[in-house]
């Protein structure tokens, strides 16, 4: 049985190994994400930098109300600008990020020793407007903390007596945490590989020579129908394989030489032993991927049937991580019995640094390969079906 197998292994591996132009794409597109991410730190990086160091455009009216605030503000690298007519409409509209109102009565309150009501008009939904919001808002409260304490000291009291809780903010994230935080993407284009990396020989293999009239003469050898699909279903999960390590190793390769340090305040670095326990982990769900592909390359008619279906299936494992971005979940037990979910968390938790649980590792991997254990043999089953092998 193992020989079959392994005859029709090498023939389909050879067949696409001599394609050059899938083995070129393939490389591409492995460096693609990490280029991508790079890109995007580095443009976040430099944007978030010159905002916070370009002086600050601030429209503001009634300027004339507090000359002192205002004095305050271009002292910590405000350009105030004259506010349009409609300072709400101009906001709303993006023409400006913020307008700071003051109002007529600020000057009598602020005599009077009341709070003095100032409006800062902002879209916060507006991510360009982001820095600049939380700069005007920063400059307002310390200049609101000033006068407080000005206040105080004018009656002879000490401006302490109003701060009764001291609050020492002790980070104790590591470097390793804080490029996780940033990484947090990574699983997602470790699915792409895994889910994209044997489609085409998928596609080529099953719907492809079934379309070219290339299946029938195969079945005509000495061998069973599930060494057949084990053959052909080993040489795509080969192909899965090296495009994950391919993935990995160009993050590697990118993060750890490009020059993020100085635009993110941080070096971007994946240690290799994280990367290979990360590869370790996610080496299950290249037979689950492998075996789904081959059922729905079996179903489809086309190949550019196959080719639709196949492009999303990377949509549906990667659908459990968007909880991520918005419910934290915990690595916990139950959470391993979801195939691709269980295995970002545990991803997530290396690129942390924390240490991972064996139990979680050895449940996570049991499950998954259960699952694609059982949609390998509905493979195999599906190709001892007439209609599934020679539809049209």
């Amino acid at each position: 049985m193992i020989e079959q197998i392994g005859i029709v292994f090498l023939k389909e591996l050879r067949d696409n190994l001599r394609d050059r132009r899938s083995l070129t794409m393939a490389v591409i597109s492995a460096f693609i994400g990490p280029l991508m991410l790079v890109g995007l730190f580095t443009f976040i990086g430099q944007m978030n930098s010159q905002q916070a160091e370009a002086p600050l455009e601030l429209p503001l009216v009634g300027a004339e109300y507090a000359p002192a605030l205002v004095a305050f503000l271009q002292q910590h690298n405000v350009d105030i600008q004259p506010a349009p007519l409609n300072p709400q409409t101009a906001v709303r509209d993006g023409t400006y990020d913020l307008v700071l109102i003051i109002s007529e009565g600020y000057g009598d309150s602020f005599t009077a020793g009341l709070p003095a009501t100032v409006q800062l008009i902002s879209d916060s939904s507006r991510q360009t407007a982001q820095v600049p919001i939380n700069r005007a808002m920063d400059l307002l409260e310390a200049y609101g903390r000033q006068m407080g304490a000005l206040r105080l000291q004018s009656r002879g009291i000490s401006p302490s007596i109003v701060t009764p809780l001291t609050i020492e903010d002790i980070d104790v994230s590591t470097p390793q945490s804080r490029i996780a935080q940033l990484l947090n993407i990574l699983p997602y284009f470790i699915l792409f590989a895994i889910f994209l990396g044997g489609m085409s020989i998928i596609t080529d293999t099953v719907t492809g020579e079934r379309e070219r009239g290339s299946l029938e003469p195969l079945l005509i050898n000495p061998l069973s129908r599930a060494e057949f699909v084990l053959g052909k279903m080993g040489a795509a999960l080969v192909i899965t394989i090296l495009n994950v390590i391919l993935t990995l190793v160009g993050f590697a390769a990118v993060l750890n030489l490009a020059p993020l340090g100085e635009s993110l305040g941080i070096r971007l670095s994946l240690d290799p032993l994280v990367l290979g326990a990360i590869f370790l982990i996610v080496l299950p769900i290249t037979v689950l991927a492998t075996a789904l592909q081959t059922i729905i390359a079996a179903f489809s008619r086309t190949v550019k049937e196959a080719q639709s279906y196949l492009s999303i299936l990377p949509l549906l494992p990667a659908a459990p991580s968007f909880f991520l971005a918005f419910s934290p979940f915990e690595a916990e037990l139950w959470t391993m019995l979801i195939p691709t979910f269980g295995q970002q968390l545990l991803i997530n938790q290396l690129m942390r640094g924390e240490p991972v649980s064996l139990l979680n590792v050895f449940v996570s991997v049991v499950v998954t390969l259960l699952v694609g254990a059982v949609l390998s043999w509905v493979a195999m089953r599906l190709f001892g079906r007439e209609d599934v092998l020679f539809r049209r």
